[in-house]
């Protein structure tokens, strides 16, 4: 804090406890003209009710004294007076790294363990696949939703299925969680033109059962073959060093409607996961990956 600001701050703190202070002072020996009958001469209802004087309770005097006390002894032992740091030399920050040290402190004998065992273990036991979902919610449903079902509208894939950009592998998991990922899809638009984009568009729909005229459907097939298939694959399944998505299931980053295939093929997409090797333990992440692992099996049983 600069000098200018910790000046105003003390100079603003010091004329409302002052004024506070004096009002409180002067409340206690100011004296209230009174009628002789004890009362201010304010009436109502024709005389029934009058204003009464008195003076404050004394518990109400004492306790708003204790109060200034506290504020006083407050503003001696803890920063809010400008700059002044308080005696006590206490500051929000050293209080978090303490308690964040407490904490790591009595999580890392079961990160440890954590770390030490596999996915498909660690899915098998309910206390980590807990702690992975609480992990889940606190750092990736912001993008891949409560429940890990995706969002098409940033491009973050469903967790939840089959269907892996990467692969589905514990460890390849675990590097997409640690170490993040960027994909890209380069826009076609000018080298397909309009009709061109709209022939490529219908093959990709169709191969995940969506209709459209046959002409459309084999003129786009051949571009595909020409321009596409390199990355998506001949069989257009994917290939998963690359993180491009197989073509031939209903599971869509961007939705799977015309319109929106459509601007993928021809303004081309750009997703990235971040990596969180900074930000989580391995052990916590070992147990995102089980809780992921044991509740998509669960759903897709369900689903089948």
């Amino acid at each position: 804090m600069s000098t200018f600001w910790s000046a105003w701050v003390m100079g603003l703190i010091a004329l409302n406890l002052g004024i506070s202070l004096a009002l409180f002072w002067w409340a206690q020996r100011v004296e209230i003209p009174t009628a002789p009958d004890g009362t201010s001469g304010h009436t109502w209802a024709h005389g029934v009710l009058r204003e009464g004087v008195r003076r404050l309770p004394r518990w109400w005097v004492v306790f708003s004294a204790a109060m200034f006390v506290c504020a006083f002894v407050y503003l001696a032992l803890y920063p809010g007076f400008g700059a002044f740091r308080g005696v006590l030399g206490w500051t929000s920050e050293a209080e978090w790294r303490e308690d964040t040290a407490a904490n790591s402190a009595k999580l890392e004998p079961v990160l440890r363990q954590l770390r030490a065992a596999g996915v498909a273990e660690l899915a098998a036991d309910r206390r980590v696949t807990a702690l992975g979902r609480r992990v889940f919610l606190d750092n990736c449903a912001a993008c891949h939703g409560p429940e890990g079902r995706g969002n098409q509208a940033v491009g973050a894939p469903d967790l939840m299925d089959s269907d892996w950009l990467y692969g589905g592998e514990p460890d390849t998991v675990l590097a997409s969680i640690l170490d993040g990922r960027r994909g890209v899809m380069p826009p076609w638009g000018e080298a397909l033109g309009q009709d061109g984009l709209v022939d490529v568009v219908s093959y990709v729909r169709s191969l995940s059962g969506a209709d459209a005229p046959e002409e459309w459907i084999e003129a786009g097939k051949a571009r595909y073959a020409t321009l596409c298939a390199a990355c998506h694959g001949v069989d257009a399944r994917g290939m998963a060093a690359l993180g491009a998505p197989n073509l031939t299931d209903r599971a869509w980053l961007y939705g799977g409607d015309f319109t929106s295939v459509l601007e993928s093929i021809r303004d081309g997409r750009s997703g990235e996961m971040p990596a969180w090797r900074d930000r989580l333990d391995e052990g916590e992440v070992r147990a995102v990956a089980a809780w992921l692992h044991a509740t998509g099996e669960r759903v897709r049983a369900k689903e089948r």
